[in-house]
């Protein structure tokens, strides 16, 4: 199998005789043997491992992103951000603890956003409001009970 990893930026990994690989979704781990049947799944913050056809184990850290089997020989991964290394360890430890913790950043990021759109809102929402109660005869600015004209 062909296995192909990318980022927006660059093509990570480029490996032609892929004999094993081992992902992980949100499901959790999951393996892909030469001929599988075609699926797309999202992939989770992990290490993707692969064998090569003479054996050696080959390892990329992966920041989320999309797996594609197609045709039971090409493997594609898109993904935000990789880093590939053969020293399993340091994956595991430093750079999926960097990854989970920009996706953390992010996430808390776009949440704050939000917030702030939404509070533009409410703010835009309550001048409207007064300038329409202004407006109306008897609105907002009136001074007899209960908003009534005499």
């Amino acid at each position: 199998m062909k296995l192909t990893v990318a980022t927006p930026l660059a093509i990570i990994v480029e490996a032609e005789t892929v004999a094993h690989l081992r992902a992980e979704d949100e499901t959790g781990a999951f393996g892909i043997l030469p001929g599988h049947t075609d699926f797309l799944t999202a992939l989770s913050v992990s290490v993707v491992t692969w064998r090569d056809g003479d054996g050696a184990e080959h390892h990329v850290a992966v920041r989320g992103g999309m797996l594609e089997m197609r045709g039971g020989k090409a493997i594609t991964v898109a993904t935000r951000e990789a880093v590939a290394d053969d020293d399993l360890n340091h994956l595991e430890t430093e750079v999926l603890a960097a990854f989970e913790r920009r996706t953390e950043e992010e996430l808390t990021a776009r949440t704050d956003a939000q917030r702030l759109y939404l509070a533009a809102i409410r703010q835009i929402c309550r001048f409207l409001k007064s300038e329409r109660a202004a407006a109306i005869p008897g609105g907002a600015g009136a001074s007899s009970p209960g908003g009534l004209e005499r």
